[in-house]
């Protein structure tokens, strides 16, 4: 066997990606599995993203290499959309960079500014990538804490006290993921702050803002934010278009550039169909929000009866598609996993995955109908009354 590279010590194959061939075998034995471990919206886009992905597609000009930095209707449309609903100016001729989704651009911004050694502040819990790819690249993950008595909100104190060991780039995401915490605008201009003193690079990853929220909002809409910061944005849970692999990159010039140095080496440019259906997606009228809100909502109050049956305690003032709810302090929330998947069919996340401070919590996805969520409830009603 040839070796792989060093690199790969460092890293673990995805959960997501390893657990899931576990529920597949399972469902391929006959097991009616029901999924609410990820994020992965059961929901269809609305049909006039379709139907521009489908006439584009039947057109004989869009069948070869697109732009890197994808087409100037696309780069418009996204320029357009942070004006309307997040009182934030964009170029759209060299302030945005259409990415195949999010995981990629995070891969693109630690290629294009981390060297071996340099040291990257990842929230704890958070999202696994953020860990996965700085090791990766040869960096080194500092984690600071995200804890439920102080809201999941960052200590600047701890943050303080890191960045005199020098940090190169600072991952933010608010909301939340995995706890759905959402952070005000004087939070994200402390951080702007905390980023500009220490000259850090500071990431803000965007892709929740508008499931269940009051106010959507850009780090990039504070004064100076372009200054130290860029944000990732997604299609894939607004939208329902998680296999369209649509995001973007927002920022300053000078930071685009340097990525788009490693993205220019990486692929070949986006579909044209799919750029057509990014940009229907981000012309839909205010009410398709409304009406996904509804909808998750819905679901929510039932994941949250879900939830507390199984003895955990949920966190009801969140954002975003997931629920997240702390378990009773002696139980493990690995074994309380298996035991649904196993038992009663029911998978569901165990919160350790986000990193230490996840442990001793679960988390439900809201990306599942409301009756299946009430035969997810009957299961366990029904068994655990035994």
């Amino acid at each position: 066997m040839i070796k792989p590279a060093e690199r790969l010590n460092q890293v673990k194959e995805y959960y997501f990606s390893k657990k899931l061939r576990e529920v597949a075998k399972l469902k391929a034995e006959g097991h009616p599995i029901i999924n609410m471990g990820i994020g992965s919206p059961d929901l269809p886009p609305h049909p006039s993203v379709i139907e521009a992905l489908n006439s584009t597609s039947q057109m004989e000009t869009s069948h070869g290499y697109q732009s890197y930095q994808g087409s100037p209707a696309l780069r418009e449309s996204i320029a357009a959309f942070y004006q309307k609903y997040y009182d934030t100016t964009l170029s759209p001729v060299d302030e945005i960079l259409p990415m195949m989704g999010s995981k990629e651009a995070i891969m693109h911004i630690s290629m294009a500014y981390l060297n071996p050694g340099d040291k990257v502040l990842i929230p704890n819990p958070g999202y696994p990538t953020y860990s996965s790819v700085t090791e990766l690249v040869g960096a080194r993950a500092m984690y600071y804490d995200l804890k439920g008595d102080s809201r999941w909100l960052p200590d600047f104190d701890q943050l303080n006290k890191l960045a005199e060991e020098g940090i190169k780039l600072m991952w933010v995401n608010y909301p939340h993921m995995p706890t759905g915490a959402t952070a005000n605008i004087e939070i994200l201009k402390k951080l702007v702050d905390f980023a500009k003193d220490h000259q850090i690079l500071l990431v803000n990853d965007n892709p929740y803002s508008f499931i269940l929220t009051e106010k959507p909002f850009s780090i990039l809409s504070i004064e100076g934010a372009k200054d130290i910061a860029l944000e990732l944005n997604s299609l894939s849970k607004t939208f329902n278009m998680p296999g369209w692999r649509v995001g973007f990159l927002c920022g300053q010039v000078n930071y685009l550039k340097e990525v788009l140095k490693v993205k220019s080496n990486m692929d070949s440019g986006m579909f044209l169909g799919i750029q057509a259906g990014a940009i229907a997606a981000l012309n839909l009228e205010s009410s398709w929000f409304d009406q996904m809100d509804s909808i998750y909502q819905k679901r929510r109050e039932l994941v949250w009866k879900l939830a507390e049956r199984v003895g955990a305690i949920c966190e009801k003032e969140s954002a975003g598609m997931f629920v997240w709810a702390k378990l009773a302090d002696k139980t493990d929330p690995m074994a309380l996993v298996d035991k649904l998947l196993y038992e009663n069919h029911i998978f569901i996340t165990p919160g350790d995955i986000f990193g230490s401070n996840g442990h001793g919590y679960i988390r439900f996805s809201l990306c599942v109908p409301e009756d299946t969520i009430q035969e997810a409830l009957d299961r366990i009603n029904i068994s655990w009354n035994k």
